[in-house]
C-alpha cells in the first residue's frame, strides 16, 4: 500500500483512555523525553509545518495526539517523559496515560524512540527500550537534533548507540535524524510505512 505522509491531519487529542479513536487498524507512536523534537519529527516527516503542536518548553504535550494517515492508520505522539518540572499530580496522570495506551492498544505496531544525539541513551530511555522488549514491540530510534553535531560527532553517537543495544542483546533499528535539515526524512517514512503496512495485510 502506499502512504502519503503529506496529506496526514489532525484527528483528536485525548486525555483518558475513552478519548482514544477506534483500537482498530495500524498505529505507529513517537515517544521520548521532553523536548526530545517528537513534534518536530512528525512535522517532518509529514512534510507539514504546523501539524504538530511544537514548544521550546519541555513538557508541553500533555496529551496523547492521533493523526490520521490514510484510511486506517494513524501516527500517534505520546507526552513527553522525564521533564522533571512538571507538578507530581501531572506526571502521574501522563504515565497513566501512556501506560494504558502502550499496554493494552492493540492497533499499536511499531515506537519511535526519539532521543538527542547529544544526550542519548538516558536511564529512562533504557527503560522504554526494555519496555519494548518486554512487550515485543517493534522499537526504531531516531537521533535527533543532529544538525546540532558535527558529522564526527553524530557518526561517534549513531556507533555508540547501536553498539550499546547490540552489547545488551536488543533489536532496534537506529537513524540519524535531523527536522531542520530534513535528514532522515525518507528513511523514517519507509520504517513506518513497512509497519502499517505488514499490520494492515494481517487484519
Amino acid at each position: 500500500m502506499s502512504l502519503v505522509f503529506q496529506h496526514v491531519r489532525f484527528l483528536k487529542s485525548a486525555s483518558t483512555v475513552r478519548d482514544f479513536p477506534e483500537d482498530a487498524g495500524a498505529e505507529v507512536a513517537f515517544c521520548g523525553r521532553s523536548n526530545a523534537g517528537k513534534s518536530s519529527a512528525i512535522n517532518a516527516i509529514c512534510q507539514q509545518n504546523s501539524l504538530a503542536r511544537t514548544s521550546k518548553t519541555p513538557g508541553r504535550t500533555r496529551l496523547i495526539n492521533f493523526f490520521k494517515l490514510g484510511s486506517d492508520a494513524r501516527l500517534v505522539d505520546l507526552p513527553g517523559y522525564g521533564y522533571a518540572k512538571a507538578p507530581a499530580k501531572v506526571q502521574q496522570q501522563w504515565q497513566n496515560l501512556m501506560q494504558s495506551y502502550l499496554v493494552h492498544r492493540h492497533a499499536l505496531c511499531g515506537l519511535i524512540l526519539l532521543m538527542d544525539i547529544r544526550h542519548p541513551l538516558t536511564e529512562i530511555d533504557w527503560t522504554m527500550i526494555q519496555w519494548s522488549e518486554h512487550y515485543r514491540l517493534p522499537l526504531y530510534i531516531l537521533l535527533t537534533k543532529a544538525d546540532k553535531v558535527n558529522r564526527n560527532a553524530m557518526m561517534k553517537s549513531l556507533t555508540h548507540v547501536a553498539s550499546d543495544l547490540e552489547r545488551h542483546g536488543f533489536d532496534a533499528g537506529t537513524q540519524i535524524f535531523s527536522a531542520t535539515r530534513r535528514t532522515g526524512i525518507s528513511q523514517a517514512q519507509k520504517k513506518i510505512s513497512a509497519w502499517i503496512t505488514r499490520t494492515l495485510m494481517q487484519d
